[in-house]
């Protein structure tokens, strides 16, 4: 549901951003900006995605959820914060967007967790 949810967003985003705030993202100078808030986005919906499936073939791997969280809060601080900067122009924006990148990787870091943590049960 998260992912079908944040993929909806990140697509509404980019054609938004694309055709709607074209003009505004020229005029700041931030239509790359924005573009990469909607890449990661987009790339880490899927991942969320793939969790998700992988929740359902390997339910005892519990340890997914920290996984799904750190990737949802990569994906609301890190594009958000570029979001934000696109739009408004605020640079200190840009200082909050590490914040969001620790939680892509703690997030891609928990799952490499829960595959290392559960190894013996992948070949069931």
């Amino acid at each position: 549901m998260i992912a079908g949810l944040s993929g909806a967003i990140a697509v509404g985003l980019g054609a938004f951003g694309a055709h709607g705030l074209a003009g505004i993202l020229a005029e700041t100078g931030r239509t790359e900006t924005f573009e990469t808030a909607v890449k990661y986005h987009f790339y880490h919906t899927l991942a969320l995605f793939l969790i998700g499936v992988l929740s359902i073939v390997k339910p005892q791997w519990k340890s997914l959820n920290f996984a799904t969280w750190s990737m949802v809060f990569g994906i609301i601080v890190f594009s958000g914060s570029l979001y934000i900067l696109s739009l408004s122009g605020v640079t200190w924006w840009g200082a909050v967007t590490p914040l969001g990148g620790v939680g892509f990787i703690l997030g891609w870091l928990g799952l490499f967790y829960s595959a290392l943590r559960n190894d013996q049960i992948i070949a069931d």
